[in-house]
């Protein structure tokens, strides 16, 4: 039904402010559905009139939900191109704003793109690992993301999830009810970073994101699974 909503308000509303409403609206939903708590800090840090490169370590594919129901920014995601060939969810990436990218050939109108998220105040989250952490520690960080915040003069926004892979672990099927941390840290700027120090930066963006990452909640003694 969000699905269909946030497609009908592409009509009138190509900027996808409408559809990231449904987006967050369907995030919520999932979260309450599924037990999932989110427990924030750091909220103070952003101002939601500017727009950032929102960089999070990546755990569950729950991640996008809780970010989506956490940040008060508008966010668009950074998504391989495939995904735009799936129903609903795909069409709604596709017309909403959201940066569909073939790895092979990202292209130049990608920086067009982020350039005028920035005009419009909205702001892209990315998960610069590239995959789900089986374990909870935070991989390397791809450097190709950061040349874009460099290139389009965005701050750095880290911001360090906590304990979502308990919800869903890579591989299953099965959600378990859990509280999950948020951690938004202070914005990096990137004025008077060159390409060049791009490797340099994305491994200090990961620093910060790893002080977040420490799973500060005991496992619950005996969570029931819930199937999907």
């Amino acid at each position: 039904m969000l699905g269909t909503a946030s497609l009908i308000s592409t009509l009138f509303d190509r900027d996808g402010d409408f559809g990231h409403r449904c987006a967050r609206a369907w995030a919520r939903l999932i979260l309450t559905t599924t037990g999932v708590r989110v427990r924030a800090s750091g909220l103070e840090h952003i101002d939601p009139a500017q727009s950032y490169v929102v960089a999070a370590n990546h755990q569950s594919i729950y991640d996008i939900p809780i970010v989506f129901t956490t940040l008060p920014l508008q966010l668009r995601i950074v998504a391989k191109k495939s995904l735009g060939r799936i129903p609903f969810l795909g069409w709604h990436l596709q017309r909403t704003g959201h940066l569909l990218v073939d790895r092979q050939n990202p292209g130049a109108g990608i920086l067009k793109r982020m350039a005028s998220l920035v005009r419009a105040a909205r702001s892209v989250i990315v998960f610069p690992e590239g995959t789900r952490s089986i374990d909870g520690t935070v991989g390397r960080f791809k450097g190709g993301i950061f040349l874009l915040a460099i290139d389009s003069g965005l701050p750095v926004l880290p911001v360090s999830i906590a304990r979502s892979r308990h919800v869903m672990m890579k591989g299953h099927i099965m959600v378990h009810p859990e509280e999950v941390t948020v951690t938004v840290h202070k914005p990096m700027s990137t004025v008077g970073i060159t390409r060049e120090r791009a490797r340099e930066f994305a491994d200090d963006v990961r620093s910060v994101v790893r002080r977040g990452v420490d799973e500060p909640l005991p496992a619950p003694a005996a969570a029931q699974p819930r199937a999907v």
